[in-house]
């Protein structure tokens, strides 16, 4: 332990450094780091071990040590965040929620980035900028799921679970069915809608609907396709009834939808 090499920082900006590897932190002193920070820790799970992030409050050496393996650390100035956060509150001090796939994916591109010297550098702050801002969003969205402390639900079934949520979150243009999804996941159908409620609060239906409509209202803003078009990619078989699921959502109909932000 003595002689493994620290953690690589990168300083962002005057109100940011990201820390990578699996070693021990810097002290913080030498570290330049933001006034007032906050951390968020990452850790990137293995097999039976979910991969989790964790919010600190006050972090110091000795709590951003405790995880010891391999992780991303942000250290942001806690004003940063509440500026890009808005309305919405930071988590509880050490609160612990599973890391969604799109996140792992980010900080996964941030651990293993094997460009050269000059390239990797500014590659992981923009990567660290990136994390930081997706992190925030799905805290305010309340898109981040606790890890369970009352073991309710096993350990190989809250994996499952997981499974399910990431089937959803990456095939959600395709005519998925609860049998298709359990049978995926590796869970009988009614242990994926009780556990997946459990879970997450909403039900395998919710969640689809929900990860098509986000989807849609970015194609609205990503694409010149008719309002039509995104309904039917998205799984809507007719006009109506996604312009009335749409509303229902973004509390606009889609032309609006698009008109206002394109415009703003």
């Amino acid at each position: 332990m003595e002689n493994e090499s620290p953690m690589a920082a990168i300083e962002v900006s005057p109100e940011m450094v990201s820390l990578v590897g699996a070693g021990p932190v810097p002290p913080l002193d030498t570290l330049s780091p933001p006034a007032a920070p906050v951390a968020f820790v990452v850790t990137f799970g293995s097999a039976g071990i979910a991969a989790t992030l964790r919010y600190l409050a006050a972090p110091d050496c000795p709590s951003l040590d405790a995880e010891r393996q391999e992780r991303v650390i942000l250290l942001v100035a806690r004003a940063a965040c509440e500026r890009i956060l808005g309305a919405a509150s930071l988590p509880a001090d050490g609160a612990l929620h599973h890391l969604p796939a799109d996140l792992r994916a980010i900080a996964l591109a941030i651990r293993d980035c094997d460009l050269p010297e000059m390239a990797r550098t500014p590659y992981r702050l923009a990567k660290s900028i990136e994390l930081l801002c997706d992190i925030l969003r799905a805290q305010g969205q309340g898109d981040l799921v606790p890890v369970s402390q009352d073991r309710v639900i096993s350990s190989a079934d809250t994996r499952r679970l997981l499974a399910a949520r990431r089937i959803i979150e990456e095939r959600w243009a395709e005519k998925l069915t609860l049998d298709m999804i359990a049978r995926a996941a590796g869970l009988n159908r009614a242990k994926l809608t009780r556990g997946f409620r459990e879970m997450f609060d909403c039900s395998v239906a919710d969640a689809l609907a929900d990860q098509r409509l986000r989807r849609a209202g970015q194609m609205l803003l990503s694409t010149d396709l008719p309002v039509s078009s995104i309904g039917y990619r998205c799984g809507y078989l007719n006009n109506a009834s996604f312009t009335r699921a749409f509303a229902r959502k973004f509390g606009q109909a889609p032309t609006y939808y698009r008109a206002g932000r394109l415009a703003a």
